[in-house]
């Protein structure tokens, strides 16, 4: 948790303790379903929460926002950000059935209320949300594809809806054709590990 306390320095007492918890609680999990690696695991605060909170660095989502997470995996980016904001709407997605049987018991051993998590690809999931968050599941232009006609029109937060995509290396390729409405952060921007220096966020209006 030190790593995360030397960024966010005024964590609500709730999301600390909640926080705080995650380590043991993946630690449990993972042992019986493996959906972190090994090595990720003992840099799991650094590579897997801190790397989930560079979007609320990047944004403080205003209450009552609803966020879907496609291609979740263990919970991330999606359970980290509802710890942050308990007062959003989080629901996180998989194609992978134990993944999401982590995910749910995860959000049940913390209280997540605000967290809801369904086995289901995002094409077949026809809800709208103001933001779809991911951590690269697929190359850029064939998610935006799978995210068509799933964005609110109605604006609340300080950015526009859209997507908030949280990648790694050189994608100047697969930005071409969104350069109008996309923005990238260095996540070195916020963060000063050596595990950030090529770690981006894509901010698409949509």
């Amino acid at each position: 948790m030190d790593i995360i306390k030397k960024y966010f320095k005024h964590l609500d007492p709730l999301a600390e303790e909640r926080l705080g918890k995650l380590g043991d609680i993946y630690a449990h999990w993972n042992a019986n379903i493996n959906v972190i690696s090994r090595k990720d695991m003992e840099h799991f605060y650094e590579r897997h929460v801190l790397h989930s909170l560079a979007i609320a660095e990047f944004i403080q989502f205003s209450d009552n926002t609803k966020i879907l997470d496609v291609g979740t995996g263990g919970g991330f980016p999606g359970i980290p950000l509802a710890i942050m904001f308990p007062k959003c709407q989080f629901q996180l997605v998989d194609s992978i059935g134990k993944k999401i049987k982590v995910v749910n018991a995860v959000a049940e051993e913390l209280g997540l209320s605000n967290v809801s998590a369904k086995q289901i690809r995002v094409e077949n999931h026809p809800e709208q949300y103001d933001f779809i968050i991911s951590r690269a599941v697929t190359a850029f232009p064939a998610f935006v594809k799978l995210c068509k006609g799933r964005i609110l029109v109605k604006q609340h937060n300080a950015i526009s809806n859209g997507i908030l995509y949280l990648k790694g290396g050189d994608f100047s390729e697969e930005l071409k054709p969104f350069s109008k409405n996309a923005s990238i952060t260095p996540l070195s921007s916020y963060f000063e590990e050596d595990f950030f220096d090529t770690k981006k966020l894509i901010h698409l209006s949509m």
